[in-house]
């Protein structure tokens, strides 16, 4: 069962702008609350021709969140969508390094990058 504390881990608001979706993330990217985020961004992928999951907010990601960006990655690109990632503090950034998921998930720098809004 899902306690309260793991039910408010995650929140993630999203914008979006014709092809575009741009998704704030907050929180904890961990098993018991990543598939609220899966659900909420695979529902966008068909139609839409870019999406951009900033985590600026992202304090904490586990493997199940690993799974989930790798699942919405590989979900996007089959339906011919782009996923990205933007503003990846350096504890994100180090286990996506760590995994060598950063040679195969795009990965943008600073949020100044052009998305489309």
């Amino acid at each position: 069962m899902l306690d309260s504390s793991c039910a408010k881990a995650l929140t993630f608001e999203i914008e979006e702008k014709g092809s575009c979706v741009l998704v704030h993330c907050h929180g904890k990217l961990v098993a018991g609350v990543h598939e609220a985020l899966y659900k909420g961004i695979h529902d966008l992928i068909p139609g839409h021709k870019r999406i951009v999951i900033d985590l600026t907010d992202v304090s904490n990601m586990d493997s199940t969140g690993l799974g989930t960006l790798v699942r919405l990655y590989v979900s996007a690109k089959s339906h011919g969508c782009s996923l990205e990632l933007i503003n990846l503090g350096a504890r994100i950034r180090h286990l996506l390094g760590l995994t060598n998921l950063l040679s195969v998930l795009t990965v943008m720098g600073e949020q100044g990058i052009r998305i489309g809004f």
